[in-house]
């Protein structure tokens, strides 16, 4: 049987003098390695590939990003001057993920592909939980090296009788938080499956969704050979490409 193929959207990045479509090489990593499968790059071109793309994969992973989605995309206040949008990523991933989902394809998201699905699904985000009283400071000590910005750095609970709780084989788990926006009011038809000490929303599923649509916070696929957990989430999205892949080969 043929490894499954997942698509990874990219960002849309002005380095140097040109553009380029780029994808953390993390994530193409964990798809190689942990999810058995073969990463493919997607450009941030819109809806105009998008059947075809569809047609191609046997699930898509949305990615963690620098940058935030716009918050004209969830009705919410402008943002600072200083933030990071990529209008490109969002117009290409946001029309993908619900396309996806209702075509049967597994998906997968992770940090701003977490924030992308609930927007998506008419939610929202507060763009500074920092900022919110009761709230953690999420974000990451940038001043720190990477395996100190990575480091699990908080406890989630996982929803009884969830996906993540089958995976994890427990109600608690440490994870790392790499940052600053957060759900807001939660999309529809999605179902909670894990929140943080402060009551912040870690993961979800899509309910009802016909194959693996999950979506997290934090980074499972930092160093993710090295986390059960971690190989375990990307595992379980890699056997629902598998699937996908038999029945489209018969």
């Amino acid at each position: 049987m043929r490894k499954p193929v997942i698509g990874i959207p990219a960002d849309r990045r002005f380095l140097g003098h040109h553009w380029f479509h780029c994808v953390g090489e993390k994530y193409i990593n964990a798809v190689a390695q942990a999810a058995d499968a073969v990463p493919v790059l997607v450009p941030a071109l819109g809806e105009q590939h998008l059947q075809d793309w569809l047609d191609s994969f046997d699930g898509i992973l949305f990615t963690g990003s620098a940058s935030n989605v716009e918050p004209l995309r969830y009705q919410g206040e402008p943002a600072t001057p200083d933030t990071l949008h990529d209008p490109e990523r969002d117009a290409t991933t946001l029309p993908m993920i619900t396309r996806a989902v209702k075509a049967g394809l597994p998906v997968f998201g992770i940090c701003r592909g977490f924030q992308e699905m609930n927007v998506a699904f008419g939610g929202s985000l507060v763009q500074k939980l920092q900022e919110q009283p009761g709230k953690l400071d999420h974000r990451e000590d940038p001043t720190q090296p990477l395996d100190a910005q990575y480091a699990p750095a908080h406890d989630i609970e996982l929803t009884d009788g969830g996906l993540l709780h089958g995976l994890a084989g427990q109600r608690r788990i440490k994870v790392n938080s790499v940052h600053s926006q957060g759900v807001g009011r939660l999309g529809a038809g999605l179902l909670t499956e894990a929140v943080a000490e402060d009551g912040v929303i870690e993961a979800f599923r899509i309910d009802g969704a016909p194959a693996f649509a999950l979506a997290v916070q934090w980074h499972p696929e930092w160093k993710v050979m090295d986390n059960p957990f971690s190989r375990a989430l990307f595992a379980a999205f890699g056997e629902a490409g598998r699937a996908r892949a038999a029945r489209r080969a018969t």
